[in-house]
């Protein structure tokens, strides 16, 4: 309406826009009605390429001074600026024509030229997700990765591998790492930068050190010349002020690549912190982030859910074992439940009532003691499994517990039949109860913690067919992996509201390579905070489909919902 010749900022226009303001201020002067339908239609693609233009300016979350040429950036963003050409009835980018394979389901990608020195026979998915992998490797693009556990994502990784690469991976899999590699890619030269007297070997084809080793060396690392870059459990760098995630983002690399099994564990914030190290930008900064992505589809916003989808579909190749491994047996999920004795609930109860009373009082109008909510739930959550676990009351270790008493239980009829199990908790004081229970009833088991020094060992001996029936195993020593397809039984000690831990824990065993159906067991004291817990999961679930899937729109866990538990 301003006439030929008028400009206005793109910024401006788009946050009047957001802001519902009918008119926008001009370069030169004066001001114009903003184009109510065009924005509507095309607003949302021009706002996300200009909010990845400005977080590549910012470069945020780059603490070593890593930073993203604009060429490499241009490429990550053309699917998005070829898709608003197309709405606009203009043709695309020349140089997208080649990356259009890289839109639907993937079917024109070419197949990749095999290593001939690669000693495995891929599955067709797997030869599939090397294609697609090794598309992105030449075209310079970072890729994410996500099949489910157990469809061999370290497998089609090695295959791609093409001069220099560095893994980064939990220290619970390095070994694991290492015997794949001299599996399937004998001839590659393998380094394990790790120990008190770790040296880089600039000869080695492919180094592999952990997570830890990344934050503490972080200068050292990023100073290298890569070829490629892999992060394995990649939700490890899922909180982007962590040293951690600083760390990684600062890592040179022309190919990059995220596998986990879980992308969006907690919150939505998950997924951009993986994308900012793959293709820094692409996602724009996190507070626009959060404000455009985040809150809406925490609101149920199907529209917002559905453009990130679209946004990130190139980048991210995720199969379930339920449509690619149909030989895998079934997979069956039971909740077995409690009811706690009458000294165990007079406990459960007093603690209750203690901590609900003294966080109400805390919280009253502030967000700021979260904590007190999470404390007073730690609380609620011990005295559901066992009294000797709360502060105080080390002397009850020889009173009842009714959920060991059903874990004694349904140990002793599996077994029976000839099963094995595997029993996770998140706390190692409750394995300390439960070995002890185990030893009166005289069943032999074994043990994986943080204090297992020879993990390969313990496992070798639990995957033995004379090897103990029951593997006591922590979340965080045994939730990544590890393969234990002898247990064909899985039982979760005490839920938490987090589904994407206990799946981690319950994938050990099912896997390729399991002949027996499997049976993932919760235990759940009824009419306590674990019965609230379950509900949570289900909204965790459905925030993972939001953003991988065709899912509802979820939320991540909040403050009322912590305090909700409580009741």
């Amino acid at each position: 309406d301003a006439g030929p010749g008028t400009r206005a900022d793109a910024a401006a226009v788009l946050g009047a826009w957001e802001r519902h303001e009918p008119l926008v201020p001009l370069f030169g002067g004066g001001f114009s009605r903003l184009p109510e339908d065009w924005l509507q239609r095309y607003g949302h693609r021009v706002r996300d390429l200009l909010a990845a233009r400005e977080a590549l300016r910012r470069d945020e979350g780059a603490a070593l001074g890593a930073t993203v040429g604009p060429s490499q950036a241009a490429r990550y963003l053309l699917p998005d600026l070829a898709a608003l050409a197309e709405a606009l009835n203009q043709p695309p980018p020349p140089s997208f024509k080649r990356l259009r394979k890289l839109l639907g389901d993937f079917a024109g990608i070419p197949k990749a030229r095999l290593s001939a020195k690669l000693d495995a026979t891929l599955r067709t998915y797997q030869r599939r997700g090397v294609d697609w992998l090794s598309f992105l490797r030449d075209a310079e693009l970072g890729a994410l990765l996500a099949d489910d556990m157990g469809l061999g994502k370290t497998l089609q990784t090695l295959a791609v591998i093409k001069g220099r690469t560095l893994v980064v991976a939990p220290t619970s899999v390095l070994h694991n790492w290492q015997a794949e590699a001299a599996r399937f890619r004998p001839s590659l030269s393998v380094h394990v930068y790790h120990g008190p007297d770790r040296q880089l070997d600039p000869k080695a084809t492919l180094t592999l050190t952990t997570y830890a080793l990344l934050r503490l060396d972080a200068e050292r690392l990023a100073a290298e010349d890569w070829e490629m870059v892999v992060l394995d459990e990649a939700q490890a760098i899922k909180n982007p002020t962590s040293q951690v995630a600083k760390a990684a983002y600062a890592l040179p690399a022309r190919f990059r690549v995220a596998l986990t099994g879980t992308p969006v564990e907690n919150r939505l914030e998950d997924l951009w912190s993986q994308f900012h190290f793959l293709n820094r930008g692409l996602l724009g900064g996190r507070h626009d982030f959060h404000e455009r992505y985040v809150k809406a589809i925490a609101a149920g916003d199907p529209d917002a859910a559905e453009r990130l989808r679209q946004r990130i579909r190139p980048f991210v190749l995720r199969r379930l074992k339920s449509e690619v491994a149909k030989e895998l047996p079934p997979r069956t999920e039971v909740v077995l439940h409690c009811e706690l004795g009458a000294a165990e609930r007079e406990l459960y109860d007093a603690v209750r009532a203690a901590t609900r009373a003294d966080v109400v009082k805390k919280l009253s109008a502030s967000s700021a003691n979260t904590f007190a909510v999470l404390e007073a739930l730690l609380r609620l959550r011990q005295a559901a499994c066992h009294p000797a676990l709360l502060p105080g009351q080390a002397e009850r270790k020889g009173q009842s517990s009714a959920k060991l008493d059903l874990l004694l239980e349904l140990l002793g009829e599996a077994l029976a039949e000839g099963h094995k199990a595997l029993v996770f908790s998140q706390w190692t004081s409750l394995l300390d109860l439960t070995a002890a229970r185990l030893g009166e009833a005289q069943i032999s088991f074994t043990r994986l913690d943080g204090r297992t020094r020879n993990r390969k060992k313990v496992v070798s001996g639990f995957q033995s067919a004379d090897g103990p029936p029951v593997m006591l195993v922590s979340l965080k020593a045994g939730g990544t992996g590890l393969n234990l397809t002898a247990a064909d039984h899985v039982v979760l000690l005490d839920p938490w509201w987090n589904p994407a831990v206990e799946d981690q824990a319950a994938d050990r065993t099912h896997r390729i390579g399991q002949k027996h159906p499997v049976l993932v067991h919760r235990l759940v004291a009824k009419d306590t905070v674990e019965d609230r817990i379950l509900e949570l999961q289900q909204k965790k679930r459905a925030l993972a489909d939001a953003a991988l899937a065709r899912g509802k729109a979820g939320q991540s866990i909040t403050r009322e919902e912590l305090l909700a538990l409580l009741d």
